[in-house]
């Protein structure tokens, strides 16, 4: 069975060189999917991401203020796709939960009930992997570094059922 990796990212507010940073590491690392958990804060973002290589699954963060605007440009590239603040994402024969993280109740409750192989969220900007029964948890951290003052994104192996933090 060939090795599936899916790219993760979160909380990339408007930090454009980062974004393109970001992209660049997802884009060496052949990953066949990218998910991000939200917080692109602007529009003018999006164009940044057409440059992945990869297919683009995101959902929206408390900071995205212009819903329709950003799901407007979103539609301008084939690769990429918004679905609203939650996505279940079926790929390589794994479920995954994506979702901003906010809504800390819901976040638990997606993790414990045992349905999903993976769960990615952002929100926190801590970066974080960690196991909770049958699901493999994932959060990202900040592409934008602003908070931490380190930038990350991760790094999903569908195969090994196994994630990692990668500095950018």
């Amino acid at each position: 069975m060939n090795q599936t990796l899916i790219g993760v990212m979160s909380d990339t507010h408007d930090n454009l060189p980062m974004i393109d940073r970001a992209v660049t590491k997802l884009n060496e690392m052949h990953v066949e999917l990218t998910l991000h958990a939200g917080d692109y804060v602007a529009g003018f973002v999006v164009p940044r991401l057409k440059e992945l290589k990869s297919k683009l699954t995101g959902v929206f963060g408390n900071n995205d203020g212009d819903h329709e605007l950003l799901k407007r440009r979103f539609s301008e590239y084939p690769n990429m796709e918004i679905r609203n603040s939650f996505a279940e994402v079926l790929v390589a024969g794994v479920k995954i939960a994506l979702l901003h993280g906010g809504n800390r109740e819901l976040l638990e409750a997606l993790i414990s009930s045992g349905n999903f192989d993976f769960a990615v969220y952002g929100h926190s900007h801590v970066a974080e992997v960690s196991q909770r029964g049958k699901t493999l948890v994932i959060n990202p951290g900040e592409v934008c570094g602003y908070l931490t003052g380190k930038p990350t994104i991760g790094v999903i192996d569908t195969i090994k059922h196994e994630a990692r933090i990668i500095e950018i």
